[in-house]
């Protein structure tokens, strides 16, 4: 007899305003409990020091929250000038530290468009990247400094947004697997006087924006039905997929894990689609060719999880 799982079948989407010093996993935890949910993940992790956007998938939500790891993301950027760190931000120790010139916002300007683009950056020692299985992190802490190849990222915009005494704020929209500290660090290295990254915050996540996030304090203030109401539902993960629709016995068999026959309106073989029955989802399918369809990913209902 399957073991029965703790907690409600509750499915869907919140979008936290995760707060500073605050771990993605003990943010991930602390909504799971919120909610009472018997499963719960994230769609990729946020330093501790950075603070905004964590969309938290729970029940069915987190078999799509794969969707979102490859998403392109914005945030708001303050970079300190003059004072290079072993970590890249402001929680590492300084390694460097270096006069600051006169920067009018033109020359500053000028560098940061030199950035927008496909660019080649090197990941930072202190990330979680592995090699020989253990994370970076762990060998930079050992004293130890591992050749990194550098991946292939894109800046799609990076605006000044503010100055300050000890250097300026941005507005940068990246790709997947763009380290913020590295580009306020080579941004320093171009403005000749080093930097670092002082403060982070998410803004948007691919669909998801900011505008209607809650931080833990909010939540905790809900009764249970005003939390139950922020949730997502579970196919704003995926609304960016061509979405089908089939009857009841194309339901019936492709939650039998049945390949089904529809009218795929020109998808290319391979390609992935929503499926969905009476405007229900159910789940994600693989076109396979000659109109016929795959089950991918599908979602259980809650009465199956009881």
């Amino acid at each position: 007899m399957a073991r029965r799982r703790r907690g409600r079948p509750i499915d869907g989407v919140l979008l936290l305003d995760k707060s500073e010093g605050m771990t993605s996993n003990r943010a991930l935890q602390q909504v799971r409990g919120l909610y009472q949910a018997q499963k719960a993940g994230h769609t990729g992790t946020l330093d501790p020091m950075a603070t905004g956007l964590l969309p938290i998938c729970l029940g069915e939500a987190t078999k799509f929250s794969s969707w979102l790891l490859d998403a392109d993301k914005r945030y708001l950027a303050d970079v300190r000038l003059g004072a290079v760190t072993d970590t890249g931000d402001r929680e590492g120790e300084v390694i460097r530290q270096c006069a600051v010139p006169s920067l009018p916002d033109n020359e500053v300007k000028s560098v940061l468009s030199g950035f927008l683009g496909e660019i080649d950056q090197v990941p930072p020692m202190y990330s979680a990247l592995k090699h020989q299985g253990r994370p970076l992190y762990e060998h930079a802490r050992a004293g130890r400094e591992i050749e990194r190849a550098p991946r292939r990222v894109s800046i799609y915009d990076i605006a000044l947004t503010s100055r300050h005494a000890q250097g300026f704020s941005l507005d940068v929209s990246v790709s997947k697997g763009t380290y913020i500290r590295t580009l306020a660090e080579d941004i320093g290295e171009r403005l000749g006087c080093g930097a670092h990254l002082e403060g982070l915050r998410r803004l948007r996540t691919g669909p998801f924006d900011g505008s209607d996030m809650l931080d833990i304090e909010q939540l905790e203030s809900m009764s249970d039905e005003q939390r139950l109401e922020r949730l997502l539902p579970i196919d704003a993960l995926i609304g960016h997929l061509p979405a089908l629709e089939t009857d009841s016995e194309g339901a019936r068999r492709i939650m039998h894990g049945q390949p089904i026959a529809l009218e795929t309106l020109e998808l290319a073989e391979g390609s992935i689609a929503r499926l969905y029955h009476d405007q229900g989802l159910l789940g994600v399918v693989t076109i396979s060719g000659s109109g016929q369809c795959s089950p991918r990913r599908l979602i259980n209902t809650a009465d199956e999880r009881r």
